[in-house]
């Protein structure tokens, strides 16, 4: 904004920013943003936090909202800004609608999984009652800033947890993805997506995977901000991932209990004969190789059973079961029996 900048630099007004960071990522990088803000004299507060799914409660929404009270801000020009993973962005992103009724934030995602996801979109939300994203709303950010480098610090199992969201978007939407996906996984998980000058046979396949996901997710998304619609090919994954995530914490990460649900789903389309059996099967070998899991102990049939009464309940009394139909291509199903689940699922599990 030209005039925000020149009340910056005519020395007439100091730029403030509040800035909530996850206690992890502050540790590895809070020196640095501290620097950034105090090179361009930017008054600043800086609240670090454990920003986990067991604390991602409305707790920690009320315990922002009290610090950027102290702290003063301007809701017109002075946005919030969060630099974490999706759990992070998620309970920033509710603080700042609520606060005033709507300020302005910014997201910084800083894992793979929010970097593909949670940087795209409106929503925002805590768990409540044990049950994942229960309060929340549509505020989109202002912007989202992409930084690939804060990648490289993070676990090889997080990096993983994140390509289940990008085969998500691969198997509803993208061929090209998965063929990606399948080639260069390895390889993207040994590289942490970063971008290497001397990796010639694998092109620059980080910053591709990337931008195809985002691209792909934008253009669900962007036409159904608010899920007027709630036929969603996002929701792939997402049926009953949200109750076993929940069940089971914290021994599953996101991702990984939506490839469990993804592993599933494959199942059912090919009990269906949506896709055939080699379909399903390099499906299924593209996940080993992303090292994700394809099946868990806690998704028993009754916990299946239970998750789909929930999806009735919440997507006005049909199913909306996002299937494959193919490598990159699918459709919402409503006439999926129960017969054929509990067929697919004893197949799954004897897999």
């Amino acid at each position: 904004d030209p005039q925000q900048l020149e009340l910056a630099t005519s020395g007439k007004r100091k730029l403030r920013r509040f800035i909530v960071i996850d206690e992890v990522v502050d540790e590895l990088y809070g020196s640095k943003v501290r620097e950034y803000f105090e090179e361009n004299n930017v008054q600043h507060k800086i609240l670090a936090l454990p920003t986990t799914e067991e604390t991602k409660s409305m707790d920690l929404v009320l315990n922002i909202l009290q610090e950027v009270q102290n702290f003063s801000i301007d809701r017109r020009t002075e946005p919030i800004i969060a630099i974490g993973g999706g759990v992070c962005l998620d309970i920033v992103g509710l603080a700042a609608s609520l606060y005033r009724r709507r300020t302005p934030y910014i997201r910084v995602p800083t894992t793979l999984l929010s970097y593909v996801d949670a940087s795209v979109g409106a929503k925002n939300g805590v768990n409540f009652l044990q049950c994942k994203n229960k309060l929340g709303g549509y505020t989109p950010p202002v912007a989202s800033f992409l930084d690939r480098s804060f990648i490289q610090s993070i676990p090889r199992r997080h990096i993983s947890n994140g390509l289940g969201e990008i085969l998500k978007m691969a198997l509803m939407k993208h061929k090209g993805l998965f063929d990606l996906l399948k080639s260069h996984g390895k390889y993207l998980l040994d590289t942490k997506f970063q971008s290497y000058s001397g990796s010639a046979d694998h092109g620059d396949a980080a910053l591709q995977t990337t931008r195809i996901a985002i691209e792909t997710m934008l253009e669900e998304l962007a036409p159904n901000l608010w899920e007027d619609d709630l036929d969603r090919l996002v929701d792939f994954g997402h049926l009953i991932s949200p109750e076993l995530e929940m069940r089971v914490l914290p021994s599953l990460m996101h991702g990984e209990a939506v490839n469990i649900d993804m592993a599933f789903m494959t199942y059912v389309a090919y009990m269906r004969g949506l896709i055939t059996a080699e379909e399903k099967e390099q499906i299924i070998q593209c996940m080993r190789g992303l090292e994700l899991p394809v099946w868990h102990s806690g998704c028993s049939w009754p916990l299946i059973k239970k998750a789909l009464m929930e999806r009735l309940k919440h997507s006005g009394g049909q199913p909306r079961m996002p299937l494959p139909t193919g490598l990159g291509v699918a459709e919402i199903f409503n006439d999926t029996t129960e017969e054929t689940l509990e067929r697919a699922y004893k197949l799954w599990v004897r897999d």
